[in-house]
């Protein structure tokens, strides 16, 4: 049962507090509690056995004391004194400890419990400590950039509601930052709310940037008491954009230096490795001294052969401050002479060149109707094979897309040429009259009987190539006659006959046309045959050299032995002589 202290009650406490006593053994006692939480007193005093009540009280500040709840040893019934702060936040159980919800900075005093017997007072006297955490720190105003060589405001580290304050300490990667003049300045401070009582903590920090701190990590932290002792809270980190000047300029190419050609554009860029970087250049151009301002690209659209050579970009407010680069602009030309349609004679001589000039060594390749030569093509003498579409192209390997192609289309044209054959077929029934014609365009063949004139028609063709085909026709005549072939193209019409003897009467046969595949065949032959002889008279020769040789040292040799058997011959009269004369 809860109930207010009534006025004898107090009357009796009143006659009894002068007596009070600290009880012997009994220091000072502290309660640590958390902001908000439950602060629990026990009353650390034995209970006695003529205890008639207990009670509880504070200090003011002026010593004076505050009673807040009676609990009686007899009626087991407790009352709270009519104390504000307090109302419904108190809770004295039977062992007279004190417990109050909710915990306030306000709740830091010295609450005293006492036990009051018929002819005494004890006291026994307890600390209240409140601590509350503050907020996690937060880096707060941030500066947007920092510039190396400035001393310049990074932030401010705040923390709030803290009891007791706290302290801020800022660091750099991780390492504490000390204050040092010119380079790191710290400034302090610390404000109450005069209702809550908690604190705010606010550290500002100016700092002197290099490019070290480019990507640098700068951290708080609060360091504050709590219940159970000192702790830490950690800032997020916070990093900063480094303004610092330029101190190099770059100048590239686009696209690669080494595939430049006449007809690209070139996007020349200019970079500085300042932060931030410049935003203008001035860019100077082969022959030009005055530089051209522009933003950090600049292109130049169609360039020619002329634009190659050394091309640089400076600061405009430190021109000293340059780079440049060196350009070639490749090019490749090509002349065909003669080139486009050409016309010629068989026969006739035609000189061609394909004349070349780049700005590197250019590969060259002929090809004639899509089919690659050995060698560049050379006409002494035309022939009708020689005909044909002729592309001379060069190019230059290391840069993409640069070739030059031109053609040439030589027509070889030549009147009709005609030669005619004929063979009687081994079983004697028939004859084999061939009509062989060169010529360019083609000439159209036609057959005629003479003395008749009529046209025959029935004949076969080969096919035309190389400006050669032939027509031929089987024929059995009962009786001599004469057949006449004509070849007639735009140039001339050319006519040529052959007598042909009656089947029953036997006569000679002409030898076919050699083609022109057998004709090359044949002239390979004869090459070998001619290559055969010329080495056996080269053996011949050698041979006869060595037989010359030898026969000369052969009669030297004899000529030696002569003389020496005519020695002998002289000294053997001589003697005979001699034998003679002693007669």
């Amino acid at each position: 049962m809860e109930s207010k202290a009534g006025p004898s009650c107090r009357l009796v406490f009143c006659l009894l507090i002068s007596a009070a006593v600290l009880r012997p053994g009994l220091g000072w006692y502290t309660v640590n509690s958390a902001y908000g939480d439950t602060i629990i007193m026990p009353c650390r005093l034995d209970v006695p056995q003529n205890l008639m009540f207990g009670k509880w009280k504070y200090e003011k500040p002026d010593g004076s004391p505050v009673f807040i709840a009676f609990r009686s040893s007899t009626k087991k019934s407790v009352q709270y004194d009519d104390v504000p702060e307090y109302k419904d936040r108190l809770s004295l159980s039977e062992n007279y400890t004190l417990s109050i919800s909710n915990a306030r900075i306000s709740d830091e005093k010295r609450f005293v419990c006492m036990l009051v017997t018929e002819d005494n007072v004890f006291e026994a006297p307890t600390i209240v400590k409140v601590f509350k955490q503050p907020s996690k720190p937060e880096i707060v105003s941030k500066a947007p950039f920092l510039e190396t060589e400035q001393l310049k405001k990074l932030g401010d580290c705040i923390s709030k509601d803290s009891y007791p304050d706290g302290n801020i300490t800022w660091y750099r990667n991780g390492k504490v930052l000390q204050p040092l003049e010119g380079v790191v300045v710290l400034i302090f401070k610390k404000q109450m709310d005069p209702v809550t009582q908690l604190y705010t903590m606010t550290s500002s920090l100016e700092y002197k940037a290099t490019k070290t701190d480019i990507q640098m990590p700068f951290t708080c932290s609060v360091t504050y008491y709590g219940p159970s002792g000192q702790k830490t809270l950690q800032s997020e980190q916070a990093i900063f954009d480094i303004y610092y000047p330029t101190e190099q300029v770059t100048i590239k190419v686009l696209p690669s230096k080494n595939a430049i050609k006449e007809g690209d554009s070139i996007t020349l860029t200019c970079l500085g490795n300042g932060n931030p970087p410049p935003e203008e250049f001035l860019f100077y151009l082969p022959g030009q001294p005055e530089g051209i301002r522009s933003s950090n690209t600049y292109t130049l659209t169609d360039v020619r052969r002329n634009a190659t050579g050394d091309y640089k970009c400076s600061l405009i407010d430190k021109k000293s401050m340059i780079a440049s680069t060196a350009i070639t602009v490749h090019y490749l030309d090509l002349s065909l002479n003669p080139s486009g349609e050409v016309t010629k004679q068989i026969g006739d001589a035609l000189p061609v060149s394909c004349t070349i000039s780049a700005s590197r060594n250019a590969t060259v390749v002929w090809m004639k109707d899509n089919i690659r030569l050995r060698s560049s093509p050379s006409f002494s003498s035309l022939h009708y094979q020689d005909a044909g579409n002729y592309v001379c192209e060069t190019a230059l390997q290391e840069v993409e897309g640069l070739k030059k192609r031109e053609s040439l289309t030589l027509i070889v044209e030549g009147k009709p040429q005609i030669k005619m054959t004929k063979k009687t077929d081994p079983s004697g029934l028939s004859k084999t009259i061939i009509c062989h014609v060169e010529g360019f365009p083609k000439p159209a063949i036609q057959w005629t009987i003479t003395g008749s004139g009529s046209v025959i028609n029935q004949t076969e063709e080969s096919p035309y190539i190389n400006g050669r085909y032939y027509s031929k026709i089987i024929i059995s005549p009962e009786e001599n006659v004469t057949l006449t072939c004509t070849a007639e193209n735009q140039l001339e019409r050319t006519v040529n006959s052959l007598n042909v003897s009656a089947i029953s009467i036997p006569e000679h046969d002409e030898a076919d046309e050699i083609s022109d595949e057998n004709r090359e065949k044949v002239n390979d032959q004869a090459k070998l045959i001619v290559g055969i002889v010329v080495g056996l008279l080269l053996a011949a020769l050698v041979a006869g050299v060595v037989y010359w040789l030898y026969m000369k040292k052969s009669k030297t040799a004899s000529k030696h032995v002569n003389k020496d058997l005519g020695n002998l011959e002289e000294n053997k009269k001589l003697e005979e002589n001699n034998h003679k004369t002693e007669a």
